[in-house]
């Protein structure tokens, strides 16, 4: 059990809703949840007694439900801390940070922008952390089609520093920005390639790139003539 400060109710009552694998995301506004308790949901997010519980534990998966009660609040305020939670990717391996921070920060919304692109730009904060805003700033994108300039502006942004950053970062920078048919950046993504810099594990090369932007049309396979039988 979490050594910090006790959770009232409602809140307190995800200390006992348990794992999350296999099932319906909870609908929390439901659940008596509202504005006046993101300080504390954002406090049990943030519950490294909670995030270190033993596995069979119910209240290890706390967490988890009060980031994404977070998200169906649209909590501005908790932007930043579920930001600070992205380290936990490369420190613990964290694949359920990893796998919701991006649905969560773009259901709370179009403000998470600025400060994912200020994230995802700090060279301090780890690898996989990093992939995660880029993916942050991608499903931001989907989900709000008046913000897809901005996003695309942000990871093109960070894409002009292919240089001398991670081929990581680059490979899912030009991986997010191809999935978003960003053909404004083509020209940047082919310096990016030209140099040597993009791992074609990832996406594939300029050439698969180009054609999924649409700027080029895939090869037509030519039929094989079947020989006649005699």
């Amino acid at each position: 059990m979490s050594k910090s400060q006790p959770y009232s109710p409602p809140v307190a009552a995800l200390l006992k809703l348990g794992d999350c694998r296999g099932r319906v995301k909870e609908k929390y506004l439901t659940k008596g949840l509202g504005p006046e308790h993101i300080p504390e949901l954002i406090r049990m997010a943030q519950d490294d007694d909670l995030h270190m519980a033993d596995s069979d534990n119910p209240e290890v998966w706390a967490p988890v439900h009060a980031w994404r009660a977070l998200g169906q609040l649209r909590a501005e305020a908790a932007i930043e801390p579920l930001l600070g939670l992205l380290h936990r990717i490369d420190d613990f391996d964290d694949d359920w940070i990893a796998n919701d921070m991006p649905e969560v920060l773009s259901e709370i919304g179009p403000a998470a922008i600025a400060p994912t692109a200020a994230y995802l730009s700090d060279i301090a904060n780890p690898l996989w952390a990093r992939v995660t805003a880029i993916e942050i700033l991608q499903k931001i994108a989907e989900r709000y089609p008046d913000e897809r300039e901005a996003c695309i502006r942000a990871l093109m942004a960070q894409l002009e520093h292919y240089q001398e950053q991670n081929i990581d970062i680059n490979s899912f920078l030009v991986d997010a920005l191809t999935d978003l048919k960003a053909v404004e950046a083509a020209a940047l993504i082919k310096r990016a390639f030209d140099a040597g810099v993009v791992d074609e594990t990832i996406r594939g090369g300029w050439r698969e790139v180009r054609i999924d932007l649409g700027l080029k049309k895939p090869k037509k396979r030519r039929a094989r003539k079947r020989k006649k039988r005699r």
